[in-house]
Formats: C-alpha cells, structure tokens, sequence
C-alpha cells in the first residue's frame, strides 16, 4: 500500500498538527517487553509519556528510574524520568489527557488454544472511562485477524464519536525480538493497519516521528494477519526442522553437519535449526490464533496444528536422549542428577515463558531424576512441584548427565566440556567438540 496523506478534517488535522510538533501527550498501556520500549522511544524523540500499568512495583521502578526490560538501560531510563518526559502511572484516569493510546498487554492461550482476550478487554473497559474525540488508539498485541474492529471498536465508538472522522483505531504488530542488539524498538520496521484509511494516516504519522520505518497496510485485519503469518511461517519451518532431527537421529545422520551443508546454498534456503521445543510469547501461540479463526470459517489449519505437534514433542525426544544416555552409562534416571544449562526461552534473556526447559524439568523429575539447574539470567525458577534456585555453574561436574537447553552466551563451552561426566546438547553448543561423553540432538 502506498502511502497516504492525512486528511484535513478538523480533527484529524488537529491531531497530526499535534503530532508533528511533538505536543501530542503519548500513552502506553502495558510496561512490559513491548510497552516500556515503546514509551521511551517516543520520550527519547521528545514526546511526554505516561506509562499505564496495573503493576504498582513495574510503575514505581519506572518512576525510580529503574528498568526491569533486559533490552532497556536503567541508564537510557532515568534520564527521561528525571527530566520529566516520562512516568508511569497505575491511574487509567490519565487517559483523560492523553492523545494517543497504544495498548501492549498480553494476549495468552487458555488451555483449550482458544484466544484469552481478556487483557484487551478489561484494557478497552478502562480507556472507554476517560476516552474522547481527538484520540489515536493503537493495539499492539497480537490477536486474530477482526480484533481490533470487532472488540475494541464497539468499546471505544460513542454517539457523536465516529471512527476515521471524531477519532482513529489502527492495529500494529509488536515485532520485538528479546535480546536482540542488532534489531530493536526504533529499527524495526512498523507495520500500521487503520480502520478507515485517515486512522491509518493518522498512525503512520504517529510512528514516524519515533521510529525509523512505517509500512502502512489497507486494514487493521491485513496487519493483524502479517503477525500471525510471520510468527506462523516461523513454527512451521521450526517444526519441519525438528521433524528432519527425529529422522537424523533414527538413521546416524548428523542433523547440525546437514543443516550447515545445505546453507551454503545461496537460494532457495533459509536455515532454521531444531532444538528442545518452543518457548517465549509468540510463536508457541500467536499460529493457534490463526488457527482457532480459521476453524471458525471451517477451514483447518492442518500445516499449524502438525508442526504444533511436532514441536510439542521435542521435550520428550530429548528426556529419552537423555534417559538413553544415562542407560549406556549403566544408569537410571531414576536417583540420578542431571543438571539443566540453561532455563530461558532463549540464550542471553530472562524470559521463561513457555521454555521447553519447564516441560524437560517436570518430565525428568516424574520419572525420579534429581535436577539442579544453571542461569545467569534466571535466578530462581518457581514451578508447580519445586522451587529451584540456580546453581554454580562448577555443580555441573558433579552431576551424572548435564543437558543444554539454553546456550547463553556466558556459559564456558570449554570447561564443560572438559569437566561434565555425560552431555546431551540440544543447541549444538559443543559445535567442534569431540568426546564419547557428548550426545546431541
């Protein structure tokens, strides 16, 4: 879609008037991995920014200066604090004199893999109490294609306020990717779909005073697809990869030896690498978003639902890699100690929602392992049958088998090699490193 020109109606030309010399009052509801960002890229630009959470300790360390996201600095923080260009607040009462809106709460699964809307909702309910003519409201997360006009549209239209002409709802996807130096908040191209096309002026002139590209789409359901079909082509590739790991591993074949052989190809191919399952906020759920819509069309998503399988089994595959290795040691499971590297979704963040490392930890204890674990980003891990608290990385030679689920960064590869008794490698960590004692994925 090419881009648009914001029309001159009062009120639209009011807001971007507003917007394009910075006076616009910005609002983030939602402090977490996507919020805080979010707000203080539009503070660094010179934006006042008011951060609405329902967490009083996320708000309070907000306002002490203190950042709690691994991907922001307590010191790019404090400065803005300090200076008065942002704040937090758990108030929704400061919507009354807030401009724009931009709405970053979770969106979960419940049990059933059908969409939990409720942080959206109860979000929209809060914002419809101080809501008025002249706003930008943007949601951010992630949902199912109709979301945006078909549940916060009839919560946010009054009579006398009309979408596209007395205020303006756009929807755009959070794209961020934890722990990543090299693409953050501001470089990340910013897709914004409107509900009328002034809404998606309106918000395409938002994010291009604090971001460095904004892609503008035709609808708040087409930016709400590309989402899902990003996070969706992902699990895909991932399932297929894990699926050609459990063939590998049937026939002798090193699957890192292959995936590495068939990357050299310079077209055609895009590596993607297996591993102990999936983790983290997008990808386990955001395709059974589009998974759950599409049976509501009667169409089944049969690509999501198999690679979901697959890669939901990949915790058991290594609990029997590791079940297996201790068994050619002349060991059990049962009585034995096997300590996990790694409990994070993914290497170098704090994040563990959804990391595999869970279901290979609950699998290996009901089995009757004795587990320790080791996490320099994760101090203490809090489950439903224990409670763990991360050892020393030294507790590793003691151990009878030592799995790697996560490959941070800060983890001395050659030391545990050289020291643990009995290695299963699910990240190829140990690329390079020879020895009986390695098992990998």
């Amino acid at each position: 879609m090419s881009e648009l020109t914001v029309p001159t109606a009062p009120v639209a030309a009011l807001l971007e008037e507003k917007i394009r010399t910075r006076r616009a009052h910005v609002g983030v509801v939602g402090l977490g991995y996507v919020g805080l960002p979010l707000a203080v890229e539009f503070a660094k630009a010179g934006f006042q920014v008011t951060g609405i959470d329902l967490s009083a300790e996320k708000t309070g360390q907000i306002n002490a200066g203190v950042s709690y996201v691994g991907d922001i600095a307590s010191s790019e923080l404090e400065p803005l604090v300090r200076e008065g260009t942002l704040r937090a607040t758990t108030d929704f009462a400061a919507v009354a004199e807030l401009d724009t809106v931009n709405i970053c709460v979770p969106t979960p699964l419940r049990k059933t893999k059908d969409p939990d809307m409720s942080y959206i909702v109860s979000a929209c309910q809060e914002i419809a109490k101080y809501f008025h003519a002249g706003m930008l409201v943007i949601l951010e997360s992630t949902t199912y294609p109709g979301t945006t006009d078909e549940v916060v549209l009839p919560m946010l239209e009054k009579p006398g306020l009309r979408v596209g002409r007395d205020f303006f709802l756009c929807f755009s996807p959070e794209r961020v990717d934890p722990g990543n130096a090299r693409f953050q908040t501001r470089n990340i191209p910013k897709v914004v779909g409107g509900t009328t096309p002034a809404c998606t002026a309106i918000g395409g002139a938002f994010y291009s005073q604090a971001l460095q590209k904004v892609v503008p789409v035709s609808s708040t359901q087409v930016a709400e697809m590309v989402k899902l079909l990003e996070n969706t082509f992902r699990m895909i590739n991932i399932g297929l990869v894990n699926e050609i790991a459990l063939m590998c591993d049937r026939m002798g074949i090193n699957v890192w030896e292959v995936i590495e052989a068939a990357s050299t190809k310079p077209f055609g191919f895009m590596p993607f690498y297996p591993g102990p399952g999936l983790g983290g906020h997008c990808i386990p759920i955001d395709p059974f978003y589009l998974s759950w819509k599409t049976k509501q069309a009667g169409i089944e998503a049969r690509f999501i639902e198999l690679a979901g399988y697959i890669n939901g089994q990949m915790p058991h595959f290594v609990v029997d890699k590791i079940q297996n290795a201790l068994n050619d040691a002349a060991k059990p499971v049962k009585g034995s100690h096997v300590h996990v590297m790694g409990v994070a979704y993914k290497k170098d963040i704090e994040d563990v929602r959804e990391s595999p490392a869970l279901d290979v930890i609950l699998l290996l204890e009901r089995r009757g392992a004795r587990i320790t674990y080791s996490d320099p980003h994760v101090p203490r891990l809090h489950m439903d049958r224990f409670d763990l608290v991360s050892e020393p990385m030294e507790t590793a030679a003691s151990a009878d088998c030592v799995v790697i689920i996560t490959d941070h960064s800060a983890f001395d590869y050659g030391w545990l090699a050289a020291s643990a008794r009995l290695i299963v490698d699910t990240r190829n960590a140990l690329k390079g490193v020879s020895g009986s004692h390695i098992v990998r994925l």
